[in-house]
């Protein structure tokens, strides 16, 4: 009767086991329904859900292995999105790390994408209308938040000291 019982178990957990990896999956396509994500941003939004560090990581390892997420794929869609919204290099590599890609990833993107973006040009653009909005202010303090507000964006301090030394 005991053994019966036993395989009743493994039977039941077995089944209990398959439901859950499922349910992990369908959220994991849920996720990626709304934007790629990396694979540790995917593993950690799983964990965060409760489901356990053997099935989040099997469920990643199924989605890799079924290119459903690429690490690389990932990093050029962030790096042209961010572009996009005129963000710097700078700003984009911190986002990548959070996102917990692997630094060679990082720095090929980065590298791509530096080939065709013109930074010193956006940066100009960005510090001409910020000007424009900040009339009246004596320029001294006019030009110390724009210097801050490009940091924040992202952008090195070299590109932003050359583009003032310009304007």
């Amino acid at each position: 009767m005991k053994k019966k019982h036993a395989r009743s178990l493994a039977s039941l957990n077995k089944v209990s086991n398959s439901y859950n990896a499922e349910k992990a999956r369908a959220y994991a396509f849920l996720l990626l329904k709304f934007r790629l994500r990396s694979e540790n941003e995917l593993k950690a939004r799983l964990k965060q859900k409760g489901f356990s560090e053997e099935l989040a990581q099997g469920t990643v390892s199924f989605l890799k292995d079924k290119e459903f997420i690429d690490d690389r794929v990932f990093a050029r869609g962030w790096v042209a999105s961010r572009l996009r919204r005129l963000f710097g290099f700078r700003r984009i590599k911190q986002e990548l790390i959070q996102k917990g890609l692997d630094k060679e990833i990082i720095e090929n993107s980065l590298s791509q994408a530096k080939e065709h973006y013109n930074e010193s040009q956006v940066v100009s653009q960005l510090a001409k209308q910020r000007f424009s909005k900040i009339k009246g202010i004596e320029p001294l303090k006019a030009k110390a938040r724009v210097y801050g507000y490009l940091l924040r964006r992202g952008f090195s301090a070299e590109v932003v000291e050359d583009v003032f030394d310009k304007l």
